[in-house]
């Protein structure tokens, strides 16, 4: 690797391990560089690397060697004089575990080594000075979460410039396990809110093979509390998922329910944004078809937001505050069916006890399952999707709740003409505190599946549904 004449990031064979070319500026007097510079280095392709301490390592002898050390946090290294060859190992869980990657660097380089790569360098040149930047501030308890590899293991068989028999070398370095035994770092959490919630529950069911979710119920973290945004402990989170919200639309055009309405849809989603922003941890947040007026048979993310009513309102005002800071998501989805109260499971019910429902007619959407919510939501995280709104909803053609309920009734083995239609107005008649609803809750969907999100069909996650969730009275 030799001096860059501009800017350049590059990728290595280790995922997310990104190599550097820094511009050098030399004349009589020495050089100059830009060693670190947020704004250029992002645009060139590093992530938004965001650094609470420098540490510099000088290196008297050449040949002195350190390493390997794997650090539960992101790192920028770069030299500042001299020369090393530096190592890299991949101690992250998955098929890229026990990767290798080595480069020589200057003055004109530096490296992003994502959390879980363990790093050695051996200094080529005496007097070698080695800067690194890192993400989190060190402490005593942090070292309890590192990993180790040794620098001979035959296994690697790292082509050192200098052998290690004539190598400076610590003797805790020396002690480092093989790769055979080192352990795994295991990535950051994704901590999700509303644990209890048929979105958290939906995730709970992801969480049995993914380690990374971590579920928050009520009890641990409420949104109606004025404090709980502060008391978050999030240092080794990615991302916040929050699946929290107060949903009861109807409550909501109530007194009491307007003021819970705001307090968590909004009050505490801002503090959760601000939170989230101080830390530097990206906030997907779930919203609603009830920000949109339902005027137009199908809306996509950029459609004007126009909420009908106070739930609508609240959640509306959620977005506006998670969206003020960058990085973050709003998932916007629509008639939710998972594991708690929900349309599917009421007619189930109903139809099983023999009740003849009235249902409107003339209302349209679809229906969106709770594990799909949950599994779009990480499939957005895990191919790094570019931060901002999506719409996530089930696939299919739009349908009235009329339409669903019969056909729930039919895969239950009920007449479906037992369900009768009924106009949302003539519903509204003997119900003073029904919120309003937009006529249409068709969300497009484009965006998402554009990203590689390729929906489950309706039909068989209905059946499946039902299949799982036999409701009895």
């Amino acid at each position: 690797m030799g001096g860059a004449a501009q800017l350049r990031v590059e990728g290595s064979p280790i995922q997310g391990l990104e190599v550097v070319s820094l511009p050098v500026h030399r004349d009589e007097r020495g050089w100059f560089k830009e060693n670190w510079q947020r704004e250029k280095m992002v645009a060139a392709g590093l992530p938004d690397f965001r650094p609470v301490q420098n540490n510099v390592s000088f290196n008297g002898p050449r040949g002195t060697t350190r390493g390997l050390h794997a650090e539960p946090w992101d790192k920028y290294i770069s030299v500042l004089s001299g020369e090393i060859f530096g190592v890299w190992v991949d101690l992250r869980p998955g098929h890229g575990f026990g990767s290798l990657f080595t480069a020589k660097m200057g003055e004109g380089e530096a490296v992003f080594v994502p959390r879980g790569v363990a790093n050695a360098f051996q200094t080529l040149a005496s007097n070698t000075v080695y800067s690194y930047l890192v993400t989190e501030h060190w402490t005593e308890a942090a070292r309890l979460e590192y990993s180790y590899v040794n620098l001979a293991d035959p296994d690697l068989d790292i082509p050192w410039p200098i052998s290690l028999d004539e190598a400076i070398v610590s003797q805790a370095d020396k002690e480092h396990p093989p790769l055979a035994q080192a352990k795994p770092v295991q990535p950051k959490k994704i901590a999700v809110l509303g644990g209890n919630g048929q979105l958290g529950r939906a995730f709970a069911q992801l969480a049995k093979s993914d380690e990374r979710i971590a579920l928050y119920t009520r009890a641990q973290t409420d949104l109606q509390s004025p404090g709980f945004a502060a008391s978050l402990d999030l240092a080794n989170c990615s991302h916040v998922v929050n699946a929290a919200a107060m949903t009861s639309v109807d409550r909501a055009q109530t007194p009491a329910g307007s003021a819970e309405a705001w307090q968590v849809n909004a009050v505490a989603v801002r503090q959760l944004a601000a939170r989230c922003g101080e830390l530097g941890v990206p906030l997907v947040h779930v919203s609603t078809d009830y920000v949109f007026d339902g005027a137009q048979r199908e809306v996509d993310e950029l459609h004007p937001i126009a909420p009908l009513g106070v739930y609508g309102q609240s959640k509306a005002a959620g977005e506006q505050a998670v969206l003020a800071h960058t990085g973050n998501y709003v998932v916007r989805t629509s008639w939710v069916i998972g594991q708690g109260n929900n349309f599917v499971s009421t007619m189930r019910r109903l139809a099983d006890q023999g009740i003849a429902p009235r249902v409107v007619d003339d209302q349209v959407g679809r229906l969106t399952f709770a594990s799909e919510l949950a599994r779009g939501i990480m499939h957005l995280l895990d191919t790094g999707s570019a931060p901002g709104i999506y719409h996530l909803q089930g696939g299919g053609e739009p349908a009235s709740w009329y339409q669903v309920a019969r056909e729930v009734f039919a895969l239950c083995g009920h007449d479906p003409d037992a369900v009768q239609p009924v106009s949302t107005r003539e519903y509204a008649l003997d119900r003073p505190h029904l919120a309003p609803r937009p006529v249409n809750s068709t969300l497009d969907t484009a965006k998402l599946q554009a990203t590689g999100f390729a929906p489950k069909p309706l039909s068989d996650l209905l059946d499946q549904f039902l299949g799982q969730n036999r409701v009895t009275s």
